[in-house]
């Protein structure tokens, strides 16, 4: 079994209020009686793309369990990279692959610059390719990126949805191995399907979006920041319980 905490949309823009809820979620995490095996982080890290806020970001993400992180419409690959990772400030795509007790997590980029609505690039898909070819048939992986590649039924979401999807589904079909799909950017705890695998979106720890029959603006800033916990069995089934975090 495999255990993930999940959390997505911080948006640290330097305020009082964006540390403090992202400190809240995060000692929540830490004080588990039993502690979660990863913690996926599925973009808007930052909420202007400077490296301050990436530089927060490496204090408030700090554990003692791996935190795997994938960039959102927010963040700049740049000083992502630099200020996070620790790597040179190069602009291409952020793509990492984790191993965690047994399942391959695959942190992809789907952002482009400038834009609200993401894509995976030909070079994001063929590494996708490749990674999931070099496991073998009977291994767990989980894909995870920013943009939710299905509509939510919110006009805000899905007017920045990931664009061109059927490429992803293509090569979901052609890799048994992936057991769930998981994505951030709506700022709504959402349940649904893609390329018949579950699709699972994160809640955002910045603000809750209120849906078209709930009413009222878009952004509700007074609901406590979510997260979502997955539970991965051996048999590749995937349950996620959502919570908020007072």
């Amino acid at each position: 079994m495999t255990l993930l905490a999940h959390i997505s949309d911080l948006h640290l823009d330097g305020t009082e209020r964006a540390t403090r809820r992202a400190t809240r979620v995060m000692d929540h995490l830490r004080a588990l009686p039993h502690p979660v095996d990863a913690l996926l982080v599925t973009g808007d890290i930052a909420d202007h793309g400077e490296e301050a806020e990436y530089e927060e970001a490496t204090r408030l993400l700090a554990a003692p369990f791996p935190v795997l992180t994938c960039p959102g419409n927010h963040d700049a690959r740049p000083a992502y990279r630099k200020a996070l990772l620790g790597q040179a400030p190069d602009p291409g795509p952020v793509n990492q692959v984790h191993h965690i007790t047994g399942t391959t997590l695959l942190m992809c980029d789907s952002t482009i610059p400038g834009r609200d609505e993401g894509r995976l690039d030909a070079q994001t898909l063929a590494w996708i390719d490749d990674t999931l070819t070099a496991l073998p048939q009977d291994a767990t992986a989980l894909i995870a990126f920013h943009q939710p590649p299905v509509e939510l039924h919110h006009p805000l979401p899905d007017s920045g949805m990931l664009q061109g999807p059927g490429q992803l589904a293509d090569l979901i079909d052609a890799h048994p191995q992936v057991a769930a799909v998981l994505t951030g950017h709506a700022h709504t705890a959402a349940a649904s399907t893609f390329a018949a695998r579950p699709l699972i979106v994160a809640p955002a720890i910045t603000w809750t979006l209120r849906m078209p029959w709930e009413g009222g603006q878009a952004a509700d800033r007074d609901q406590p920041p979510g997260l979502a916990f997955h539970v991965l069995s051996d048999d590749r089934r995937l349950t996620t319980h959502y919570r908020v975090v007072l």
